[in-house]
């Protein structure tokens, strides 16, 4: 390995680095990280620290030789990632990035929850020179740093495989050639390293000029402090929904280092939004919400009401909000297809109810057209509430003490009905309406600096190159993100002729993965049952594995994807649709393979994620504020002689 810098024979030698440049030549002049902040740099939790787009992903090696994803080495905690190369000789190039790292290694010495959460990761940029066993011996130079904290010197199997990434960073390197026309071994390139937080994004760059720890460690305090619901910029990141989520989100789960977290409890604390106001005022970017005349504020209350009353199931178990969980987008981020009562399996996935206001047609098949009628199928159905007859609804109802009185209230002296009963529903569910994302602020809203970069270019691809506007579409003055049509992509005919590798990937534990021949799982589990789309509703055989397009306003939180949850990721989405689908001979010609690189695809994730409209905090404090309905005393299903006095 070359190291050409006096700098790095310092760093071997344990001296300072300062002390090594000392006979330096006097007309370099040494960035700031070398030595001490010339200024007061702002306090911690005082400033916001905005997203600048999505952090890349892609293959690189350890220095081991093992092949990893760099999401999987972020993991779950926050992650400073800088580029280098191990010949450098620009002493205020990738030397001052593995100085400034040095100095925060130390701080995680000194401080164990630096250490606990941050992560240091350096990669190549010269896989040809930097093999695994090169970056290996480049990083025991810096073991005696201390061993607090992580510190991984990654490369990447060739420049092939390096150039998407250095392209989504936005990494624009040169080669040097001496005069006589010679490759030096040098690159010329500007130095940036990034601060990326657990979700992936990236929080800040920094340049030679602002790379110094100081700076860097104040950032990192103050996403550490957002992340725990407290200072002044939280206000300023509400669009990123910080109570949206399962209780533990299991990020990370994939490394054997894993640690479950849950949410604190002061989190989920509930309170009630002006939810008439929503149907009566959408957010940015909606248009009218068809039929806002005939809903009230009592009618909302008592839909509402009545979503969250698991009394409304045949054993009082199970509610609407079980499957249309508030905190994870109003679907089911757990489970690919939904589960009914007694742990009875649903063969679809869970569609969110944000924005279900709009929806022409209802249902994965579209067989229904009204909310109002659309909730007796969840009702009646034998897997999901189980309940077995309209009547049967109808009259435990009317035995339920707490609603004496609400439905009449609500609909002029009229109790509750089959009319009734799903104008009550109908009316909480057109109040989830969700807009004035990050996209609306920028597109309808004229903020030229509400969307980054990357989402601008994604909105690009998303109504040109890749056609996906031709599905969910944009207007003028608003955006559903949807055409109320159906369509045959493929997925579905995939799964009807059990189309699947011979084997399956399944994670046992964290961090630990095995491949199960798919044999073996189906003999021990239940197979899946048919599923042709709308199909089932026309009995024309051109209907075949057609399913309604989704709407994809806040789709960052309602993961799993597709009408059977089969897709976990919009990385995985993307990719699907790049594939052109499946072919089968009904697919819809809208469906065609597509010509995207890396960068095009994750921009195009970057768009889709800024989506989240910035009230769903509201919407979700407003769910927690519900009351749960549950089985109480004088209730049909209270159990008689349990409440007998014990004489």
């Amino acid at each position: 390995m070359i190291i050409r810098l006096p700098i790095f024979l310092a760093l071997l030698l344990h001296l300072s680095p300062l002390q090594a440049q000392s006979d330096a030549p006097s007309q370099i002049t040494l960035a700031p990280g070398y030595g001490t902040l010339g200024y007061e740099p702002p306090a911690v939790g005082s400033y916001a620290l905005p997203p600048l787009g999505t952090a890349a992903d892609g293959e690189v090696l350890d220095s081991d030789g093992t092949a990893v994803r760099l999401h999987q080495l972020f993991g779950d905690g926050y992650v400073l990632l800088a580029f280098i190369y191990s010949t450098c000789s620009d002493v205020n190039g990738c030397p001052l990035t593995s100085h400034v790292f040095y100095q925060i290694k130390s701080a995680m010495k000194r401080d164990p929850e630096i250490a606990r959460h941050l992560r240091l990761i350096s990669l190549s940029f010269d896989p040809a020179v930097d093999t695994p066993e090169v970056m290996q011996l480049y990083g025991n130079n810096f073991r005696y740093a201390g061993s607090a904290g992580e510190w991984r010197f990654v490369t990447t199997a060739s420049e092939q495989q390096l150039a998407p990434l250095l392209d989504a960073y936005n990494q624009d390197i040169q080669r040097e050639y001496t005069a006589e026309g010679r490759y030096s071994g040098d690159y010329s390139h500007l130095l940036r390293v990034f601060l990326i937080d657990p979700q992936k994004k990236i929080r800040n760059i920094y340049s030679v000029a602002f790379l110094h720890q100081e700076l860097i460690l104040n950032d990192f305090r103050t996403l550490l402090q957002e992340s725990r619901g407290s200072g002044p910029q939280l206000a300023a990141n509400q669009a990123q929904a910080q109570l949206s989520g399962p209780g533990d989100d299991r990020r990370g789960y994939d490394s054997v280092d894993y640690t479950t977290r849950s949410r604190a409890l002061e989190l989920r604390q509930g309170k009630a939004a002006d939810l008439l106001g929503l149907i009566e005022n959408p957010p940015l970017g909606l248009p009218a919400v068809p039929g806002a005349e005939a809903v009230d504020a009592a009618r909302i209350e008592l839909g509402r009401k009545l979503f969250f009353d698991r009394r409304l199931s045949l054993n009082d178990t199970f509610s609407c909000a079980m499957c249309h969980v508030p905190d994870q987008g109003f679907t089911s981020n757990e489970l690919a297809t939904a589960v009914g009562i007694e742990g009875r399996s649903v063969r679809r996935n869970s569609p969110t109810m944000y924005n279900v206001a709009y929806a022409e047609i209802l249902f994965h098949d579209g067989r229904e057209d009204r909310l109002e009628q659309q909730i007796w199928g969840p009702l009646l159905a034998h897997n999901e509430m189980g309940n077995p007859s309209v009547g049967y609804v109808l009259n435990k109802i009317k035995r339920i003490g707490d609603y004496d009185g609400l439905f009449e209230a609500a609909f002029d002296g009229r109790g509750v009905s089959m009319a009734t009963l799903g104008s009550a529903l109908a009316a909480y569910q057109l109040a989830l309406v969700s807009g004035d994302s990050a996209f609306d602020r920028w597109y309808y809203g004229g903020d030229a600096n509400a969307l980054s970069l990357a989402a601008r270019r994604g909105f690009e691809l998303f109504t040109g190159k890749a056609a996906c506007a031709s599905c969910h579409l944009v207007g003028e003055q608003s955006a559903l993100f949807m055409d109320n049509r159906l369509h045959n992509t493929g997925l579905g005919y995939r799964e009807s002729m059990g189309i699947s590798p011979q084997k399956q990937s399944v994670q046992v534990a964290p961090g630990v993965i095995i491949e199960v021949d798919r044999s073996i799982i189906q003999s021990v589990g239940e197979p899946a049952p048919a599923d042709v789309g709308l199909y089932e509703v026309t009995q024309d055989p051109r209907d075949r594995w057609k399913y309604k397009t989704p709407g994809l306003r806040n789709v960052a939180l309602t993961a799993p994807y597709m009408h059977n949850g089969s897709l976990s990721t919009l990385a995985e989405v993307v990719e699907f649709y790049v594939g052109g689908g499946i072919d089968n001979e009904g697919l819809s010609p809208l469906i065609r393979p597509l010509d995207l690189d890396p960068r095009e695809k994750q921009d195009l994730v970057e768009f889709l994620e800024s989506l989240t409209g910035s009230n769903v905090d509201a919407l979700v404090a407003d769910a927690f504020a519900a009351p749960i309905g549950d089985v109480g005393k004088g209730d049909p299903s209270w159990v008689h002689g349990s409440d007998v006095e014990v004489q």
